[in-house]
């Protein structure tokens, strides 16, 4: 009987002999920093159901006490001590090896780009929490500016340029993927040698269209996550484990073989 290969040394050959690498990543990379997954055991909206209500649009924009409860929430500096970990490094060091083509992220915390991704190698799919937007007129700015206005007191600031309502620039439910984000995603997904998701369940559409879309293109798929995902069956290689730990292994990092950092 055929010993089973291992998924760790698996995964690992088929990222190494890969020229170009796409990768979507989830909440499950950010846990590690400090950073709750939404739907786990422990997530943001299984333990504060109310904090689900600010992510659906149509809400937000109905119920100014929803609208006031998440700007205080985000002004208590839920996202100030979060940094980025070994997993976001490993990722890091695979751009700078030249075989990142694209890591589109469902995150909403900024940490790749703190981590030092180039700006033009990512897509933050669902947007930012490090950025205000106007529903009006469009117009971006550091949240910071917003967040220190309701600190001083201001409970559901608009915006300065033409009184429209603010919020995160982030993606809510009801609301439409930034424009371009979703076709550069799925290009990605066909164009790489490889597809790696990390820590995402695959259960969010659309952006998880890019597994089949990259099976469609005969591109091998290898999924690590902690717990099964939607798309399993459409993976090559499938990992379970602490995405801190697993993932550093399967990129071969750091490179000098040194002993991998923990904290």
């Amino acid at each position: 009987m055929p010993e089973t290969p291992d998924p760790v040394m698996a995964a690992a050959a088929l990222l190494d002999g890969a020229d170009s690498v796409t990768v979507l990543t989830g909440a499950g990379i950010s846990t590690d920093s400090g950073i709750p997954d939404f739907r786990g055991p422990q997530g943001i909206w299984t333990l504060n159901p109310a904090a689900e209500k600010a992510s659906n649009l149509q809400v937000y924009l109905a119920d100014p006490e929803v609208r006031r409860a998440n700007w205080q929430v985000m002004a208590s500096g839920i996202w100030d001590a979060a940094q980025p970990n070994v997993g976001h490094e490993s990722l890091v060091d695979l751009e700078r090896s030249g075989r990142l083509h694209t890591l589109v992220t469902q995150n909403v915390d900024g940490l790749h780009l703190m981590a030092g991704t180039g700006p033009d190698r990512i897509v933050e799919v669902h947007g930012t929490v490090r950025r205000s937007m106007c529903l009006g007129c469009g117009v971006q700015a550091p949240v910071e500016e917003v967040l220190e206005r309701v600190r001083a007191g201001e409970e559901d600031p608009h915006c300065l340029d033409c009184g429209g309502l603010l919020k995160r620039a982030t993606v809510s439910f009801g609301q439409q993927l930034f424009p371009g984000d979703l076709d550069r995603a799925l290009a990605a997904a066909r164009e790489a040698d490889v597809v790696l998701t990390v820590g995402t369940t695959l259960s969010v559409g659309p952006v998880n269209l890019m597994v089949p879309e990259a099976v469609r293109a005969g591109r091998p798929v290898v999924v690590l996550n902690g717990e099964p995902t939607e798309m399993d069956d459409l993976a090559e290689v499938v990992l379970r484990g602490q995405i801190a730990e697993v993932l550093p292994q399967i990129l071969g990092w750091p490179p000098d073989g040194g002993r991998i950092p923990t904290g």
